[in-house]
Protein backbone atom coordinates (compact mmCIF):
# COMPACT_ATOMS: atom_id res chain seq x y z
CA UNK A 1 0.00 0.00 0.00
CA UNK A 2 1.37 3.42 -0.94
CA UNK A 3 1.34 5.20 2.41
CA UNK A 4 0.61 8.66 0.99
CA UNK A 5 -2.34 7.59 -1.13
CA UNK A 6 -4.92 7.18 1.68
CA UNK A 7 -3.66 10.36 3.36
CA UNK A 8 -4.01 12.30 0.13
CA UNK A 9 -7.54 10.93 -0.24
CA UNK A 10 -8.40 12.07 3.29
CA UNK A 11 -7.12 15.56 2.55
CA UNK A 12 -9.26 15.64 -0.57
CA UNK A 13 -12.28 15.06 1.69
CA UNK A 14 -11.21 17.97 3.91
CA UNK A 15 -10.74 20.17 0.84
CA UNK A 16 -13.98 19.06 -0.85
CA UNK A 17 -17.37 20.72 -0.97
CA UNK A 18 -19.48 17.94 0.56
CA UNK A 19 -19.81 16.46 4.03
CA UNK A 20 -18.81 12.79 4.27
CA UNK A 21 -20.19 10.20 6.67
CA UNK A 22 -17.33 7.81 7.54
CA UNK A 23 -17.58 4.09 8.12
CA UNK A 24 -17.01 3.13 11.75
CA UNK A 25 -14.40 0.36 11.46
CA UNK A 26 -12.59 -1.69 14.06
CA UNK A 27 -10.62 -4.50 12.38
CA UNK A 28 -9.26 -5.60 8.98
CA UNK A 29 -12.50 -7.22 7.80
CA UNK A 30 -14.67 -4.19 8.63
CA UNK A 31 -12.14 -1.99 6.81
CA UNK A 32 -12.39 -4.12 3.67
CA UNK A 33 -16.17 -4.11 3.91
CA UNK A 34 -16.19 -0.31 4.08
CA UNK A 35 -14.03 -0.16 0.95
CA UNK A 36 -16.28 -2.65 -0.83
CA UNK A 37 -19.31 -0.47 -0.05
CA UNK A 38 -17.64 2.69 -1.32
CA UNK A 39 -17.04 4.62 1.90
CA UNK A 40 -14.58 7.47 1.37
CA UNK A 41 -12.99 7.25 4.83
CA UNK A 42 -13.07 5.15 7.99
CA UNK A 43 -13.13 6.09 11.66
CA UNK A 44 -11.58 4.07 14.49
CA UNK A 45 -12.75 5.41 17.84
CA UNK A 46 -11.01 5.06 21.17
CA UNK A 47 -14.18 3.70 22.75
CA UNK A 48 -14.44 0.99 20.10
CA UNK A 49 -10.74 0.24 20.44
CA UNK A 50 -11.17 -0.33 24.16
CA UNK A 51 -14.13 -2.62 23.56
CA UNK A 52 -12.44 -4.61 20.76
CA UNK A 53 -9.00 -4.99 22.31
CA UNK A 54 -9.84 -5.17 26.02
CA UNK A 55 -13.56 -5.80 26.28
CA UNK A 56 -13.62 -2.70 28.52
CA UNK A 57 -15.51 0.60 28.67
CA UNK A 58 -14.14 3.90 27.40
CA UNK A 59 -12.31 4.80 30.62
CA UNK A 60 -8.87 5.45 29.09
CA UNK A 61 -7.68 1.93 29.87
CA UNK A 62 -6.34 1.19 26.39
CA UNK A 63 -2.64 1.92 25.94
CA UNK A 64 -1.07 3.72 23.00
CA UNK A 65 0.73 0.58 21.81
CA UNK A 66 -2.50 -1.44 21.87
CA UNK A 67 -4.37 1.26 19.95
CA UNK A 68 -1.54 1.71 17.43
CA UNK A 69 -1.30 -2.05 16.86
CA UNK A 70 -5.00 -2.32 16.05
CA UNK A 71 -4.79 0.78 13.83
CA UNK A 72 -1.91 -0.84 11.96
CA UNK A 73 -3.94 -3.99 11.37
CA UNK A 74 -6.81 -1.93 9.98
CA UNK A 75 -4.58 0.14 7.71
CA UNK A 76 -2.67 -2.87 6.45
CA UNK A 77 -5.89 -4.56 5.27
CA UNK A 78 -7.11 -1.92 2.81
CA UNK A 79 -6.53 1.50 1.27
CA UNK A 80 -9.36 3.05 3.29
CA UNK A 81 -8.15 6.41 4.68
CA UNK A 82 -8.43 6.00 8.45
CA UNK A 83 -9.08 8.72 11.01
CA UNK A 84 -8.33 7.66 14.58
CA UNK A 85 -9.45 9.08 17.91
CA UNK A 86 -6.26 9.37 19.98
CA UNK A 87 -8.15 10.78 22.97
CA UNK A 88 -5.88 13.15 24.97
CA UNK A 89 -2.74 11.86 23.28
CA UNK A 90 -2.09 9.45 26.16
CA UNK A 91 -0.63 12.10 28.45
CA UNK A 92 1.05 15.49 28.21
CA UNK A 93 2.58 17.18 25.17
CA UNK A 94 5.57 14.83 25.23
CA UNK A 95 3.22 11.85 25.17
CA UNK A 96 1.31 13.47 22.30
CA UNK A 97 4.56 13.61 20.33
CA UNK A 98 5.06 9.88 20.90
CA UNK A 99 1.42 9.22 20.00
CA UNK A 100 1.80 10.95 16.64
CA UNK A 101 5.00 9.01 15.96
CA UNK A 102 3.40 5.64 16.66
CA UNK A 103 0.12 6.30 14.86
CA UNK A 104 1.79 7.87 11.85
CA UNK A 105 3.93 4.75 11.60
CA UNK A 106 0.81 2.58 11.75
CA UNK A 107 -0.45 4.14 8.51
CA UNK A 108 -3.40 6.24 9.67
CA UNK A 109 -4.48 9.26 7.63
CA UNK A 110 -5.76 11.57 10.38
CA UNK A 111 -5.39 11.82 14.16
CA UNK A 112 -7.61 13.71 16.59
CA UNK A 113 -6.19 15.05 19.86
CA UNK A 114 -8.68 16.41 22.39
CA UNK A 115 -8.54 18.98 25.17
CA UNK A 116 -10.49 17.04 27.80
CA UNK A 117 -8.68 16.22 31.03
CA UNK A 118 -8.23 12.45 30.86
CA UNK A 119 -8.32 10.12 32.68
CA UNK A 120 -10.38 11.52 35.51
CA UNK A 121 -8.41 12.20 38.66
CA UNK A 122 -9.20 10.93 42.17
CA UNK A 123 -12.63 12.03 43.42
CA UNK A 124 -13.38 13.90 40.19
CA UNK A 125 -17.08 13.54 39.44
CA UNK A 126 -17.40 15.34 36.12
CA UNK A 127 -15.34 16.03 33.04
CA UNK A 128 -13.25 19.16 32.75
CA UNK A 129 -11.13 20.80 30.10
CA UNK A 130 -7.39 21.20 30.27
CA UNK A 131 -6.24 24.82 30.09
CA UNK A 132 -6.16 26.46 26.70
CA UNK A 133 -2.38 26.85 26.98
CA UNK A 134 -1.97 23.11 27.60
CA UNK A 135 -4.32 22.35 24.73
CA UNK A 136 -2.28 24.56 22.42
CA UNK A 137 0.90 22.88 23.59
CA UNK A 138 -0.51 19.47 22.69
CA UNK A 139 -1.61 20.54 19.21
CA UNK A 140 1.74 22.22 18.63
CA UNK A 141 3.52 19.05 19.69
CA UNK A 142 1.35 17.00 17.36
CA UNK A 143 1.97 19.27 14.39
CA UNK A 144 5.70 19.36 14.98
CA UNK A 145 5.99 15.60 15.46
CA UNK A 146 4.52 14.41 12.18
CA UNK A 147 7.01 13.50 9.49
CA UNK A 148 4.57 13.18 6.59
CA UNK A 149 2.93 16.55 5.84
CA UNK A 150 0.00 14.66 4.28
CA UNK A 151 -0.96 13.30 7.71
CA UNK A 152 -3.90 15.36 9.03
CA UNK A 153 -3.78 16.61 12.62
CA UNK A 154 -7.27 17.37 13.92
CA UNK A 155 -7.77 19.37 17.11
CA UNK A 156 -10.75 18.09 19.08
CA UNK A 157 -12.63 20.04 21.72
CA UNK A 158 -15.35 19.05 24.16
CA UNK A 159 -15.89 22.65 25.28
CA UNK A 160 -19.44 22.81 23.89
CA UNK A 161 -20.51 20.08 26.32
CA UNK A 162 -18.26 20.89 29.27
CA UNK A 163 -18.19 24.69 29.14
CA UNK A 164 -19.94 26.72 26.43
CA UNK A 165 -20.18 27.31 22.71
CA UNK A 166 -18.25 30.54 23.18
CA UNK A 167 -15.36 28.71 24.86
CA UNK A 168 -15.38 26.10 22.08
CA UNK A 169 -15.05 28.81 19.44
CA UNK A 170 -12.22 30.53 21.33
CA UNK A 171 -10.32 27.26 21.49
CA UNK A 172 -11.05 26.37 17.88
CA UNK A 173 -9.72 29.72 16.67
CA UNK A 174 -6.53 29.24 18.67
CA UNK A 175 -6.01 25.73 17.29
CA UNK A 176 -6.69 27.07 13.81
CA UNK A 177 -3.98 29.69 14.27
CA UNK A 178 -1.50 26.97 15.22
CA UNK A 179 -2.10 25.20 11.92
CA UNK A 180 -4.46 22.35 12.81
CA UNK A 181 -5.90 20.75 9.68
CA UNK A 182 -9.42 20.68 11.11
CA UNK A 183 -11.46 21.11 14.29
CA UNK A 184 -13.51 18.23 15.66
CA UNK A 185 -16.42 19.35 17.83
CA UNK A 186 -18.37 17.12 20.19
CA UNK A 187 -21.71 18.11 21.66
CA UNK A 188 -22.89 20.40 18.86
CA UNK A 189 -26.62 19.81 18.44
CA UNK A 190 -28.22 22.96 17.00
CA UNK A 191 -28.28 24.56 13.57
CA UNK A 192 -27.66 27.98 15.09
CA UNK A 193 -24.56 26.73 16.90
CA UNK A 194 -23.10 25.28 13.72
CA UNK A 195 -23.83 28.46 11.82
CA UNK A 196 -22.02 30.49 14.47
CA UNK A 197 -19.03 28.14 14.47
CA UNK A 198 -18.88 28.28 10.68
CA UNK A 199 -18.83 32.07 10.72
CA UNK A 200 -15.88 32.14 13.14
CA UNK A 201 -13.43 29.56 11.76
CA UNK A 202 -12.25 28.84 8.23
CA UNK A 203 -10.67 25.39 8.45
CA UNK A 204 -12.67 22.14 8.06
CA UNK A 205 -15.19 21.23 10.74
CA UNK A 206 -15.68 17.64 11.92
CA UNK A 207 -18.53 16.50 14.13
CA UNK A 208 -19.35 13.70 16.53
CA UNK A 209 -22.75 12.01 16.61
CA UNK A 210 -25.46 13.91 14.77
CA UNK A 211 -28.71 15.08 16.35
CA UNK A 212 -31.92 14.99 14.33
CA UNK A 213 -31.85 18.78 13.97
CA UNK A 214 -28.50 18.93 12.17
CA UNK A 215 -28.55 15.54 10.42
CA UNK A 216 -28.79 16.91 6.90
CA UNK A 217 -25.88 16.51 4.48
CA UNK A 218 -26.80 19.54 2.41
CA UNK A 219 -26.89 21.79 5.45
CA UNK A 220 -23.72 20.31 6.94
CA UNK A 221 -21.89 20.85 3.67
CA UNK A 222 -23.08 24.44 3.49
CA UNK A 223 -21.51 25.32 6.87
CA UNK A 224 -18.13 23.74 6.22
CA UNK A 225 -18.61 20.37 7.91
CA UNK A 226 -16.43 17.87 6.05
CA UNK A 227 -16.80 14.78 8.23
CA UNK A 228 -19.71 13.85 10.50
CA UNK A 229 -19.86 10.65 12.52
CA UNK A 230 -23.02 8.54 12.70
CA UNK A 231 -22.04 6.61 15.79
CA UNK A 232 -20.57 3.11 15.78
CA UNK A 233 -23.53 1.00 14.77
CA UNK A 234 -21.57 -1.60 12.73
CA UNK A 235 -19.65 -2.81 15.78
CA UNK A 236 -22.70 -2.97 18.04
CA UNK A 237 -24.82 -4.59 15.34
CA UNK A 238 -22.08 -7.17 14.92
CA UNK A 239 -22.10 -7.90 18.65
CA UNK A 240 -25.85 -8.45 18.58
CA UNK A 241 -25.55 -10.85 15.66
CA UNK A 242 -22.78 -12.82 17.37
CA UNK A 243 -24.68 -13.01 20.64
CA UNK A 244 -27.93 -14.03 18.95
CA UNK A 245 -26.21 -16.74 16.90
CA UNK A 246 -24.48 -18.18 19.99
CA UNK A 247 -27.77 -18.00 21.90
CA UNK A 248 -29.65 -19.86 19.18
CA UNK A 249 -26.99 -22.56 18.87
CA UNK A 250 -26.89 -23.04 22.63
CA UNK A 251 -30.66 -23.42 22.66
CA UNK A 252 -30.82 -26.09 20.00
CA UNK A 253 -31.08 -24.28 16.69
CA UNK A 254 -29.59 -26.18 13.79
CA UNK A 255 -26.84 -24.75 11.62
CA UNK A 256 -29.18 -24.98 8.64
CA UNK A 257 -31.66 -22.70 10.39
CA UNK A 258 -29.00 -20.03 10.89
CA UNK A 259 -27.39 -20.15 7.45
CA UNK A 260 -29.64 -17.37 5.98
CA UNK A 261 -28.18 -14.96 8.59
CA UNK A 262 -24.52 -15.36 7.62
CA UNK A 263 -22.36 -14.28 4.70
CA UNK A 264 -21.97 -16.73 1.84
CA UNK A 265 -18.72 -18.60 1.38
CA UNK A 266 -17.99 -16.43 -1.65
CA UNK A 267 -18.43 -13.23 0.38
CA UNK A 268 -16.30 -14.51 3.25
CA UNK A 269 -13.56 -15.60 0.86
CA UNK A 270 -13.61 -12.18 -0.80
CA UNK A 271 -13.18 -10.34 2.48
CA UNK A 272 -10.32 -12.57 3.63
CA UNK A 273 -8.62 -12.17 0.23
CA UNK A 274 -8.62 -15.93 -0.35
CA UNK A 275 -8.05 -15.68 -4.10
CA UNK A 276 -4.98 -13.47 -3.64
CA UNK A 277 -3.45 -16.06 -1.34
CA UNK A 278 -4.33 -18.89 -3.68
CA UNK A 279 -2.58 -17.06 -6.51
CA UNK A 280 0.52 -16.63 -4.34
CA UNK A 281 0.48 -20.33 -3.52
CA UNK A 282 0.45 -21.15 -7.23
CA UNK A 283 3.20 -18.65 -7.98
CA UNK A 284 5.57 -19.21 -5.08
CA UNK A 285 4.78 -22.63 -3.60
Amino acid sequence: MAINSPRKSFREVLEGEECVFPASVFDPISSRMACDLGFEIGMFAGSIGSAVVLGSPDYILLTLSEFADQSRRICRASDLPLMVDADHGYGNALNVSRTIEELENSGVSAITIEDTSLPRTYNETSQRLISLDEGKGKINAALNSRKDPQLSIIARTSAVTISSLEEAIIRAKEYEQLGADGIFFTGVSKISDLEQISSEIKIPILLGNLTQEINNKTFLSSVGVKVALQGHLPFYAGLKSIYQTMHDLKNGASTDQLMPNILSDAEINRFINLEDFNQMIKKFM
